[in-house]
C-alpha cells in the first residue's frame, strides 16, 4: 500500500490526461474531443475560474489586492518586454514575430492557472484565492502594450484600433472571466449557492478532459516544431524559467504565501493561446503562427504542466524559508 505522503509527490491526474491525449495523438490515434463540446468546456472552466474568485474577492475585499495587483499589472509588462528582447535580439525574430511572441508570453493561460490551484490543492497548500483577478490584470495590459509597440514602429495608418480594442476586452476570455468575477461577488453576497456542485465540485473532472483535447492538440504542433528550429524550442523553455523565476520574487516582494507565489510564477511562466492569437491576427496579421502557437502551445504549455509548475511551488518554497 503506498503512504498518501507519497501520492502527492506523484503528477496531478489531470496533467495525466494530457499525456495520453498527447499519446493518442502522437500515434495517430482517432480520439478526439467534439469541437462543440470542447467550446463548451472552454466556457466553462473560464467561467468557473472567474465565479471562484470573485467569491473569494467578495470576502477579502477589493484593498487587500491593490499592491498584489499594480504588481501583477507591471509584472506583464516587465516579462513582455524581456520576451519582445529575447524573442528579437537572441532568436533573431522579425519585428512582427518578437511582437507576436511578446503578446503571448506576456499574457496569461488560463488553463496553465487552473491545472496550478489543482496542483496546490492536491498538496494542500494554502493561496490567496483573489488569484484570478491577477490572472484578468496579467491578460490585458501585455497584449495592449506589445501590440502598441507595433503600432508605434511601424505607424500603420489602416490599423483597426476599435476592432482590435473589441477583441482585447470583449473577446471570449476577458468577458468570461470578468463576468464570472462579478457573478462570483454577487453569490457571495447574497449567500447563494445553488451553482457551487456545478462551478466547483464537478470542476477538475472537466479540467481532466479539456486537458486530454490540449494533449492531442499539442502533439499535433511537433511537426511545425521542426519547421520552427532549435531557436524556438529554447525560447519555450527558457522564457518561463526565467518569467517564472520573477513572477516568484514578485509574488515574494508584495507579500503573497508560499501558494500565491507559485501561482504568480506558472501565470507569468505561461503564455495565452485564446486570447493573444485572436488579437495578434488582427493587429499583427503578418506575424508567422507558426512561430508563436507552437512556442506557446507545443513547448512551453507541456513544460509547465511537467515540470514548471512543480519547479516554481520548490523555488517559493525557497524564498519563503
Amino acid at each position: 500500500m503506498f503512504a498518501p505522503s507519497k501520492t502527492k509527490t506523484m503528477l496531478d491526474p489531470v496533467v495525466l490526461f494530457f499525456v495520453l491525449g498527447a499519446l493518442a495523438g502522437l500515434l495517430k490515434s482517432d480520439l478526439k474531443v467534439p469541437e462543440s463540446f470542447y467550446n463548451v468546456l472552454s466556457i466553462y472552466l473560464l467561467m468557473a475560474i472567474g465565479i471562484k474568485g470573485g467569491i473569494e474577492l467578495q470576502k477579502a475585499g477589493v484593498n487587500h489586492i491593490i499592491i498584489p495587483g499594480f504588481c501583477t499589472i507591471l509584472l506583464g509588462l516587465v516579462v513582455t518586454g524581456l520576451a519582445y528582447f529575447i524573442a528579437k535580439k537572441l532568436s533573431k525574430l522579425s519585428l512582427e514575430d518578437a511582437t507576436a511572441v511578446a503578446a503571448h508570453y506576456g499574457s496569461v493561460s488560463a488553463v496553465t492557472f487552473a491545472v496550478a490551484i489543482s496542483f496546490l490543492k492536491s498538496k494542500g497548500v494554502a493561496y490567496e484565492e483573489y488569484m484570478t483577478v491577477l490572472l484578468v490584470l496579467l491578460e490585458i495590459p501585455a497584449i495592449a502594450a506589445a501590440i502598441g509597440y507595433y503600432k508605434l514602429k511601424t505607424r500603420n495608418e489602416s490599423f483597426n484600433l476599435k476592432k482590435l480594442v473589441h477583441e482585447i476586452f470583449l473577446g471570449k476570455s476577458i468577458l468570461l472571466l470578468t463576468g464570472g468575477l462579478l457573478i462570483g461577488m454577487y453569490i457571495q453576497f447574497s449567500g447563494n449557492s445553488q451553482l457551487n456542485f456545478f462551478f466547483f465540485d464537478l470542476f477538475k473532472g472537466f479540467l481532466a478532459i479539456f486537458m486530454l483535447e490540449m494533449g492531442i492538440i499539442a502533439s499535433k504542433r511537433i511537426e511545425d516544431l521542426k519547421k520552427a528550429g532549435v531557436k524556438i524550442l529554447s525560447f519555450g523553455i527558457i522564457m518561463p524559467l526565467i518569467a517564472g523565476t520573477i513572477g516568484v520574487i514578485t509574488g515574494k516582494l508584495c507579500g503573497l504565501s508560499v501558494g500565491g507565489c507559485t501561482v504568480l510564477g506558472t501565470m507569468s511562466a505561461s503564455a495565452s493561446y485564446i486570447a493573444a492569437p485572436a488579437a495578434v491576427q488582427i493587429a499583427i496579421p503578418k506575424a508567422n503562427p507558426t512561430l508563436y502557437l507552437t512556442s506557446a502551445l507545443g513547448v512551453t504549455f507541456p513544460f509547465n504542466l511537467l515540470i514548471g509548475i512543480t519547479l516554481f511551488y520548490q523555488l517559493s518554497l525557497l524564498i519563503n524559508f
